[in-house]
């Protein structure tokens, strides 16, 4: 039996030149028991459709049994998000730049200010009849800062 019209088509076949009819004619031809020992290499290629369709395929039992195996949680369902929790980390940020500028502008007034010296402390410390105390040279320090931001110092 001549098969060069399958040998032409197996041609046409590899550079990608057949329709889709031509490979449906290549399908049938290799379908058939009889297929040449020359061609026969070329049988497995073109029934490997017919031959998958032939296996059992896994059903949904299968599916189920495997996810319990496997325990994965449900896919979890998208929630709602309230506007204020949008705005926690824009509120944080606020927070974090107030306490900047506030001990910002704290550290600026300490360093516009003229700080004591160690003679006004030591002349507080004259003034007191009960002599010189660690309590009362820290209360000094105090009490002329408020001095100069214009407080009237209290001194006991």
């Amino acid at each position: 039996m001549n098969y060069q019209y399958i040998e032409q088509l197996l041609e046409r076949y590899w550079q990608c030149e057949t329709t889709v009819e031509e490979e449906k004619i290549l399908r049938t031809f290799f379908s058939q028991k009889d297929v040449p020992a020359a061609l026969l290499p070329y049988k497995d290629l073109f029934t490997y459709e017919q031959q998958e369709l032939e296996e059992e395929v896994l059903g949904d039992a299968f599916d189920s049994k495997m996810m319990e195996l496997i325990q994965e949680p449900a896919p979890v369902k998208a929630r709602t998000i309230k506007m204020s929790e949008r705005l926690k980390p824009l509120f944080k940020a606020a927070a974090v730049v107030a306490i900047i500028l506030t001990l910002g502008n704290a550290v600026q007034m300490a360093f516009l200010h003229e700080a004591p010296t160690a003679t006004d402390e030591m002349a507080i410390i004259e003034q007191s009849t009960d002599g010189p105390s660690v309590a009362k040279v820290d209360s000094a320090r105090i009490d002329t800062l408020s001095t100069i931001v214009g407080e009237v110092p209290y001194i006991k």
